[in-house]
């Protein structure tokens, strides 16, 4: 495997647009990201500034920018949100979208690589262990309920703002916390197996006991 290749997660590897151009575009993000999660870990998050990423990545700040908005956004952004939305998608209309959320996790999680976890463990132990960054789980939560939401509402024919939809993304969401905190990173093996009894459990009604 070249190391073009290894640059993301395999998830993120096989829908990877082909042209040169965003094959490049890709390479300098996750050189970017990767110099600065080795800044983080060698000398903390706090000492760590976006010119020192910039200059160890050799790109300039305005690229940085480019491609993270802040400093945050570096560990803050999850490459698999936008991945298990279209895995979401892809599921037929019939299905219940309990059950969609189930199969697209197992699909998009279930076959990461060592590195790919081992990447996505790294991210969220600095998220986790840093509080500028935990003062914005809530933001992250929140938005990754309202992507939930409008695919859920797509899959069911509804407006894009549907209550109900939301009511149930946030409780998907709430239930995948409930089992598997945020700074855990493992959404393979032994967690996934815990996800997906928790969703069923919220499909059936949540029956106690």
């Amino acid at each position: 495997m070249t190391s073009d290749q290894r640059e993301r997660p395999a998830a993120v590897r096989e829908r990877r647009p082909g042209g040169l151009r965003e094959r490049k575009k890709a390479k300098t993000r996750s050189a970017i990201r990767e110099t600065a999660m080795r800044l983080f870990e060698e000398q903390g998050y706090a000492a760590t500034t976006v010119d020192q990423i910039a200059e160890e990545a050799e790109v300039s700040q305005s690229t940085f920018f480019r491609y993270f908005p802040t400093k945050e956004d570096v560990v803050l952004t999850d490459d698999y949100d936008p991945l298990m939305v279209a895995a979401i998608r892809r599921q037929a209309s019939d299905v219940h979208p309990i059950d969609a959320v189930i199969v697209a996790m197992t699909e998009v999680f279930g076959e990461m690589s060592a590195d790919d976890l081992a990447a996505e463990q790294r991210r969220q132990r600095i998220f986790a262990a840093v509080p500028e960054l935990r003062a914005r789980v809530l933001q992250q939560t929140v938005l990754v309920v309202g992507m939930f939401a409008e695919v859920i509402a797509e899959r069911q024919g509804l407006a894009k703002d549907d209550f109900s939809s939301r009511v149930l993304a946030g409780a998907i969401v709430g239930a995948v916390l409930a089992v598997v905190p945020v700074g855990d990173g493992d959404y393979s093996g032994h967690n996934l197996e815990k996800i997906t009894r928790a969703l069923r459990l919220l499909r059936d009604g949540l029956p106690l006991g």
